[in-house]
């Protein structure tokens, strides 16, 4: 075996490595949990909009 072998080797299992990736982040299973996720940033201005109305700040 010599050093090409083993390249090819790597990338097979790179390439592996990616699709199961792919698979995982597009799984239907994940959809919720990344849409949580997706959300975050809007969730902390709903808050934020709280905290104003509570405190009566205008900033």
């Amino acid at each position: 075996m010599d050093i090409n072998d083993f390249r090819g080797l790597a990338t097979i299992f790179t390439m592996i490595a990616f699709f199961g990736i792919v698979i995982w982040a597009y799984s239907s299973k994940r959809k919720k949990t990344f849409d949580e996720a997706a959300n975050l940033p809007f969730e902390d201005e709903a808050l934020h909009e709280k905290t104003q109305a509570r405190t009566g700040d205008d900033k």
